[in-house]
């Protein structure tokens, strides 16, 4: 059987938000269009996880307390499947309060609720919070770190290995900037997260009554618009490092920076950077689920002699600013298709195209069903063939 193909030159509907495909395999762009300092970084839209551009990526670095990004990822998984909760009680071990580096300054044996150790391990960055919460859904440390690295591999994050659910220097724990990404875009589906690491400045109350202040370690959080996470860190060994994202018009970037060696640097390259995405960058819905081609394919032995053609799935995709008016779809079908057809069958397939390139594939699918015609139908159809 023979195809051809047809190019729907029509304007595309543009102001439909949709199921996404999977990011690129390469960035955007090439190079670098800031001069950024940073020895690592990574600019990307999380909801596709396309990459825009970037830097060392796949160097292996520590990163301190972005490390705790997984821990509070493990955490809101459990929630979502029902296996903890947020009014949880949770003791707090001897080993979990005397945690060095940040912390909330949790009294040993005292029950907290769930909810308060997961706001300040995400908040302010708290040590003592992070090991009670892995003690609490693992048992220990080491095993919750178990299901850290086992979900790592899972996410893909190919080069990175942790040892604790902390980021404390300790020999042995690295990742890389492209796997903080992958990391940031699974994180950025649950916006429980964004509830508390959007929090300038709150309190602990601890059981006894004693009130301990927090402050974000994310300064963007209150200097930036639109930023509503996700983590920093440093050591003598990481540096300073950040992963901050922000939404505005309908799109969350995420802007990780790692390795610089002072402080505000890191905070002042990612606002560079978000400022330079969201300035030349938007999401584009291309097509939506179910939308009709205003194309019909000849059907053999019928009830009808053609059948309309509909998208079988949705594309949405970042874009740089003007490449909308290069986008055309290009249908790739049979001839002709024989009765039934059961509505949804994949008829052929729709090449989204971008200035000419394929830069992805959609399933065409039948609108309608078409069925094989009754007896008399039948029938009818014979006679008036002889005419």
């Amino acid at each position: 059987m023979t195809t051809y193909k047809r190019v729907l030159a029509a304007a595309l509907t543009l102001c439909l938000w949709m199921p996404l495909t999977a990011a690129a395999d390469r960035p955007l762009e090439d190079g670098q269009p800031l001069s950024l300092t940073s020895p690592a970084v990574v600019l990307a839209e999380t909801d596709t996880g396309t990459i825009i551009f970037e830097k060392n990526a796949d160097e292996k670095r520590e990163v301190a307390s972005i490390t705790k990004l997984m821990t509070a990822l493990l955490v809101l998984e459990a929630l979502d499947r029902g296996e903890v909760a947020l009014d949880d009680p949770v003791q707090v071990s001897a080993n979990a309060a005397a945690m060095k580096g940040s912390q909330a300054l949790l009294d040993a044996n005292a029950t907290y609720s769930l909810e308060d150790l997961l706001r300040t391990t995400i908040m302010a960055s708290a040590n003592d919070s992070a090991v009670a919460l892995s003690e609490y859904l693992a048992g220990s440390e080491e095993a919750f770190v178990a299901k850290m690295n086992a979900r790592a591999a899972e996410l893909g994050m190919t080069n990175t290995h942790y040892v604790n659910c902390t980021g404390y220097p300790q020999e042995g724990q690295y990742t890389t900037a492209r796997d903080v990404c992958t990391l940031c875009c699974e994180v950025a589906k649950y916006p429980e997260y964004t509830t508390y690491s959007s929090v300038w400045i709150d309190t602990l109350t601890h059981p006894g009554g004693r009130v301990t202040d927090l402050t974000n370690t994310n300064r963007l959080v209150r200097f930036y618009e639109g930023c509503d996470g996700f983590k920093t860190g440093s050591t003598d060994a990481a540096k300073y490092c950040l992963a901050a994202t922000a939404s505005k018009n309908g799109m969350r970037l995420v802007a990780i920076v790692l390795g610089t060696p002072v402080s505000q640097t890191r905070f002042d390259e990612a606002r560079a950077m978000l400022d330079y995405g969201f300035a030349n960058y938007q999401r584009v819905a291309i097509a939506n689920k179910g939308d009709l081609l205003g194309e019909s394919l000849p059907v053999k032995g019928g009830s009808a002699d053609s059948v309309e053609l509909a998208l079988g799935s949705g594309l949405s995709m970042l874009l740089k600013n003007g490449q909308q008016s290069g986008l055309r779809l290009e249908l790739s079908l049979p001839e002709s298709i024989d009765a039934p057809v059961q509505e949804g069958d994949v008829l052929g397939l729709v090449n989204v195209l971008l200035d000419g390139q394929v830069i992805a594939k959609l399933n065409c699918v039948a609108a309608s069903s078409v069925p094989r015609p009754g007896f008399i139908e039948g029938l009818y159809r014979i006679l008036e063939n002889w005419r």
